[in-house]
């Protein structure tokens, strides 16, 4: 495509202007934090920082399966991140996740606080911790972790790609939403072509794969994410279809679609969780944390 306007890159890139789109306010090119706030702490083992975007989703999805299977140490305090006010560089988030994106966990169960970060690697140590959603047979565990890993890879080209250009990008680009549909259009055939053959993405059990999956891909063949379903066709896949369908009925899964979820119908958010009765008592201020 002809563009007199096209874009020279200078010989060397500097952060002279607001870089546009939905969260220009805080992006930046370095790391670090921007203001002192020590993290709140509750009173279980588990310390879950976060929000309800699809990697927050991942972790409080397997912490609500993990105590439906009875595993008690796995309770937890979510308290909320407003990623769009900046709060993930507060120098105590910074502390857990130098990163500064969420989710972040700290367990407090040991003699010494442990900080984990990323979200497949908090998926990986709450599974092996617990014993739970990951295979302990070789070819069965390569399998789940090839999988796990598959989305962490994959994902990027879903949100910060996808994502940003047909939903957050301040102007539409054509070269860049066409590049990155035809990715996430390959990568749902992916996933179709392997749940033609199997219940799950692992094969025959449910892991820590379909958690890491589901929130992502799950969610853009139900037409959650960035309103693309039409565009994408998303019906189309009927395998990922079958596979969402079949992780919604679950009760942990839609206990954990709530936690941290600031956004859509009041009946689907839980701001905070800090007991599981909060889901049947969701106060004012459970709902809609004060500060």
């Amino acid at each position: 495509m002809a563009d007199s306007s096209e874009y020279v890159p200078p010989k060397v890139w500097t952060w002279n202007k607001p870089s546009g789109g939905t969260f220009a306010n805080i992006n930046r090119p370095i790391a670090g934090a921007t203001h002192e706030k020590e993290l709140p702490v509750g009173r279980h083992p588990l310390q879950l920082y976060s929000t309800a975007t699809p990697n927050g989703v991942k972790v409080t999805v397997l912490l609500e399966e993990l105590l439906a299977l009875g595993h008690q140490g796995a309770e937890y305090d979510a308290w909320l991140i407003r990623i769009g006010e900046g709060e993930q560089f507060s120098s105590g988030f910074v502390a857990v996740n130098p990163n500064s994106k969420i989710p972040a966990l700290v367990d407090r169960s040991g003699p010494e606080p442990i900080r984990v970060f990323e979200s497949g690697s908090i998926l990986l140590y709450l599974a092996e911790k617990f014993g739970a959603f990951v295979p302990t047979a070789r070819a069965a565990r390569a399998e789940c972790l090839s999988w796990l890993f598959w989305q962490m890879g994959s994902a990027p080209y879903l949100g910060g790609g996808f994502g940003h250009f047909y939903v957050y990008a301040p102007i539409k680009i054509e070269y860049a939403i066409d590049r990155f549909a035809m990715e996430v259009k390959r990568q749902l055939d992916v996933l179709d072509r392997r749940l033609a053959q199997y219940p799950y993405i692992a094969g025959n059990d449910y892991t820590i794969a379909d958690i890491a999956i589901f929130p992502w891909y799950g969610g853009l063949a139900k037409g959650w994410a960035y309103g693309a379903g039409e565009f994408l066709s998303v019906q189309d896949y009927r395998h990922v279809q079958r596979w969402a369908d079949l992780l919604l009925e679950r009760p942990a899964v839609q206990r954990g679609r709530m936690v941290n979820r600031t956004y859509g119908e009041p009946s689907s958010q839980l701001h905070e969780r800090h007991d599981a009765s909060d889901f049947e008592t969701r106060t004012a201020d459970k709902l809609a944390p004060a500060g």
